[in-house]
Order: structure tokens, then sequence, then C-alpha cells
């Protein structure tokens, strides 16, 4: 048994993780909402063009400043917001659900099956993300739904893995066999034994890969792969004022710190999460 101490010290940390947990869960949600009623929050149309107030400088009327076509860049940011985040969301969903399908589907049919899937993963894997994604998007013709196609055409492996993975081990636990044993269908036990248990994992896999994937949607739009001009998506933004970084700074400052927020965010909250989840910090919580 445990020692008074120890337990206390435990009990801290989870106490810690519960207020970091709630800390970032409300952040994240507060960039949801930001996104849904991003045309409600906009003091300006993001759209609307006046030259006569081009490259203005920060002010209490403009708080990131306009851009070279007078477009007001606080605006754009925060109409942004929809298209980077819900974009992102998005994509993990689907390579999520692709590589989630494919693993567990390779460890149930085992055999050659499974052999091939994961060595057309394994050849997946062997290239570099981003440089196979920019491949995959340059021969679709770029475009934001074309980046969303080619980051998940590349992104799913990982899935895969942990979901095969996953499912190997629940296939040697007791309660699997009696399943079996029991008359139950393959999709059955799949649906209501199999899911249940692995998707822990993979949900906080998923939660640590938004971050990634809306660095690598922004830096597809950056290249010129991804949202096109003038929609207001953050990576374009950049990639479209990144001319004036000498003279107007703000321009591309604004839409980076955007990012460089977001992706902290979810980060944290994914980090966070798979710490709450931890096996070891439950059982040291019921200690």
């Amino acid at each position: 048994m445990k020692n008074e101490p120890t337990v206390r010290v435990q009990k801290l940390r989870r106490d810690t993780l519960k207020a970091r947990l709630i800390l970032f869960s409300t952040l994240a949600i507060l960039l949801l909402l930001v996104s849904v009623f991003c045309e409600q929050l906009c003091p300006y149309d993001p759209y609307a063009q006046d030259l006569s107030i081009a490259k203005m400088a920060p002010s209490a009327e403009h708080l990131f400043g306009t851009d070279r076509y007078g477009r007001d860049m606080f605006s754009r940011v925060i109409a942004g917001a929809k298209t980077s985040i819900f974009s992102t969301l998005l994509l993990v969903a689907i390579i999520t659900v692709i590589g989630t399908i494919v693993g567990v589907f390779a460890a149930w049919i085992g055999g050659w099956t499974d052999t091939i899937l994961m060595r057309i993963s394994d050849l997946f894997l062997a290239f570099p993300g981003l440089v196979f994604a920019l491949a995959v998007a340059g021969v679709l013709g770029g475009g934001l739904h074309n980046a969303i196609i080619a980051l998940a055409a590349i992104s799913w492996p990982k899935f895969a893995r942990i979901a095969r993975s996953q499912t190997l081990a629940q296939k040697e636990m007791p309660y699997f066999r009696a399943a079996k044993l029991a008359g139950g269908s393959s999709l059955k036990i799949i649906v209501k034994h199999v899911l249940p248990n692995i998707m822990g994992p993979i949900l906080v896999t998923s939660m640590l890969d938004i971050g990634t994937m809306m660095m690598e949607l922004a830096g597809l739009s950056f290249l010129g792969l991804g949202a096109k001009p003038p929609a207001a998506e953050w990576g374009s933004m950049i990639s479209d004022t990144r001319g004036l970084l000498q003279t107007a700074p703000w321009l591309t400052f604004a839409p980076g710190l955007a990012i460089f927020v977001s992706v902290m965010i979810f980060n944290l909250l994914g980090d966070t999460v798979r710490d709450y989840l931890d096996p070891k910090m439950r059982k040291g919580a019921r200690a």
C-alpha cells in the first residue's frame, strides 16, 4: 500500500491535469465558436476593398492594419479561422476513419490481406509527408479540397498501424474469445467490443495530429497548392503578404500569430488528454 505523501502527490497531479484539461478544452471551444460565428464577429467585410487605406498600420480602428487592397486584416484573420480550422478538423476526421477501418480490417482478416495493406502503409510512410503531399496536390491541380485529399492520402497509415496493433491486442483478450464462442458476427464483435476498446489511443492521436495537419494545410496554401486568393485562409494570407514583410510586417504577423495560437492550443489539449487517459495516472488516482 502506498504511503500517504505519495498518494497526495498523485492526487495533486490528477487535479492539475483536470484543471489543464478544462482550460485547454475551453480555449479550443472558443476557437470553434469564433470559427462558427466569424461572420458576426468580423467588424468589417473581410473581402471589401478600399485602396485609400491600403497597408495601413495597426490602429484602434483596424487592430491588425489593412492589406495591400485595404481589407481589414483583423476581419480576414477571423474569417480565415472558419476555413483553416474546419478544413483541418475535416482532414483529421477523414484520416482517422480511413486509417481505423484499414487497420481493423487488416488485423481481423490477417494473412495476405494484412501483409499487403501494411506494405502499402509502409510505402506511404517511406516518403517525407509534406513532400509527398506536394506531389499529390500538384497532380490534382491545387485548391483547398485537393489539398485535403492530398494530405489524407498520405496521412492515414499512422492510424492504420495504431488500429491494427490495438485490434491484435484485443483479439488475445478473454472477452473476445467469449464473444466468438457466443456466436457473435464479425461486424457485431468489431462494433460492440473491439472499437470501444481501441478508440482511446486513436482519438488521442487524432487530437495530437490537429496541429500538425493545420500546419501542413497552411504550408500547401502558402506554396499555392491549397486555398486560393481572395479566400481568407491563414496560409494563403501569409503567402499573399510575404512580399511586404519588410515594409508592412504586421500583414504577415497577423495570420502567422493565428496559426501559432491555434496549433499551440490543440497541441496542449492533445497532450493533456493523453496524460489524463494514461492508465498509470488513473491507477494512481484510485490508490
